[in-house]
């Protein structure tokens, strides 16, 4: 432990207590085999499994959102509350400022269960840039236009390849989206973006042919399954992470894949040094660290590590750093703070509030701070916690802003504008938050799955969108920050 001399006295830096004594959650053995990773996607499932039972014992069939009315129009946060028509319709939010709720059935959903969300902007000829959605789901993906007004239109959907998954992941380059999921054969979809500019889509939604509509299907993974895909576009390369089995060439590590060509996605190599990889950031390097300028580099979590790899050269790939931390349960995701200046990311962990270990004893949702303006010797600098109770799953970095899907607290939108002066944590605070999961506010929050999976932050028009696993998808915008 590091101490400072404040005022006379002996104080305990923030960001010192204790980063560097590792104390996991599991045994090595454990993380390497699956078995923690297997302890989540379980837990996840009996979730999903208790909501779809509540739901039918209730009502004899099953919607999650039965009863809560889409919002169909511009709901300002007054006083706290965002209140949507009928019941079971109110969310606590500061600062940002409701335009639409749409439940997964309207969406074209049968199964009526959430996961992720990315997005695509494509600029006409006369210059007017429209903004769509897509929405990903257990049983395939959803699109959606977000109009001007914030509200969305329905334009049709994607079913799942092969089976539903709980766990499907959706990534753009140029105009083609890549859709990966957790379920067995899937693949990875390749998708055509440009067929969402059809006019009559938005008078006639169309449920897409995973026969004829999809630009091609990538069947290079070693049993079709993928957690995430992860894109860096400025190399049109695709990053497959999390492909089991964990025995197979690759570890369920990096698989790159080129996809310069969409209609022909190539295998270019992959990485297993450092075994299982949950999610990840690549990106071409631009930092303090000169030796790696220019090259490309992933930002990988790694379950029970931090991990940074060298892919300039995709057929060897190799692990700069392998770094493990203060409080590790599950290095789940995380963001470089400036793509421009990678001095500084953001590592969130997904158990550490389960089990109150490390900093989040209190079950507050805690984010990691790192230094890493050397990638060889990544620094945990110190934390951010928020003040409500939850796990966090995905967060996205937009202009100092950092937007958290926090799971039953919802969307945190987060001031970081502090780190390089103070890369403690200690300057960050909360600017504004939109809960999307009221059931537990009664008591105060709970650490369990559920609400917010992942937020898309990155269109011009400033809309952001959040989909969630039980209700649907929330369009939401700042009216101000802190």
């Amino acid at each position: 432990m590091i101490f400072a001399l404040t005022a006379g006295a002996w104080e305990v830096r923030r960001g010192d207590e204790h980063p560097f004594i590792h104390v996991p959650l599991a045994d090595v053995d454990d993380y390497t085999s699956g078995k923690v990773h297997m302890m989540i996607m379980e837990a996840m499932t009996a979730y999903v499994d208790e909501i779809r039972a509540d739901a039918v014992h209730a009502t004899g069939i099953f919607d999650p959102t039965l009863g809560i009315e889409p919002v169909t129009k511009y709901t300002p946060c007054i006083d706290g509350y965002a209140a949507g028509p009928g019941p079971n319709n109110t969310y606590g939010c500061r600062n940002l400022d409701l335009y639409s709720f749409t439940p997964h059935g309207d969406l074209g959903s049968k199964v009526k269960v959430g996961n992720d969300i990315w997005g695509w902007a494509h600029t006409l000829s006369d210059g007017v840039t429209r903004e769509f959605g897509l929405v990903g789901q257990m049983d395939g993906t959803a699109f959606v236009e977000v109009l001007p007004t914030g509200q969305i239109a329905y334009l049709g959907r994607l079913p799942t390849q092969t089976e539903t998954s709980i766990w499907r992941d959706i990534k753009v380059i140029g105009h083609y989206a890549y859709i990966g999921s957790k379920a067995p054969g899937h693949g990875i979809q390749v998708f055509d973006l440009t067929k969402l500019l059809d006019a009559s889509l938005l008078e006639d939604p169309k449920e897409f042919s995973i026969e004829t509509d999809l630009t091609s299907l990538y069947d290079g993974l070693p049993a079709g399954s993928s957690h995430n895909v992860v894109a860096h576009e400025e190399k049109n390369l695709l990053v497959a992470v999390g492909s089991v089995p964990r025995l197979s060439a690759c570890a369920a590590g990096l698989i790159f894949i080129d996809v310069s060509d969409p209609e022909n996605p190539v295998t270019a190599g992959c990485a297993a040094e450092d075994g299982y990889v949950h999610d990840a950031q690549c990106l071409t390097y631009y930092g303090p660290d000169e030796k790696y300028n220019g090259t490309d580099v992933c930002y990988s979590f790694n379950e029970d590590t931090f991990t940074i790899y060298d892919i300039s050269d995709l057929s060897s790939p190799t692990v700069i750093s392998a770094t493990f931390y203060h409080g590790v349960s599950y290095s789940h995701q995380g963001w470089v703070f400036d793509e421009k200046n990678q001095s500084y990311l953001l590592l969130n962990d997904e158990y550490d509030e389960v089990f109150t270990r490390g900093w989040a004893t209190d079950q507050k949702t805690t984010t990691y701070m790192w230094d890493i303006m050397d990638l060889s010797r990544p620094v945990l600098t110190g934390y951010y916690k928020s003040p409500a109770v939850a796990i966090d799953h995905n967060l996205y970095i937009q202009d100092g802003l950092v937007y958290e899907s926090n799971y039953r607290s919802g969307l945190r939108v987060v001031d970081a504008s502090s780190i390089a002066d103070d890369p403690t944590g200690a300057g960050f605070f909360e600017a504004a938050f939109f809960d999307v999961h009221p059931e537990d506010d009664a008591i105060g929050g709970e650490a369990q799955f559920g609400g917010a999976w992942s937020t898309y932050p990155y269109f011009k028009s400033g809309y952001i969108l959040t989909n969630t696993l039980e209700r649907g998808l929330f369009v939401v915008k700042l009216n101000k920050t802190e």
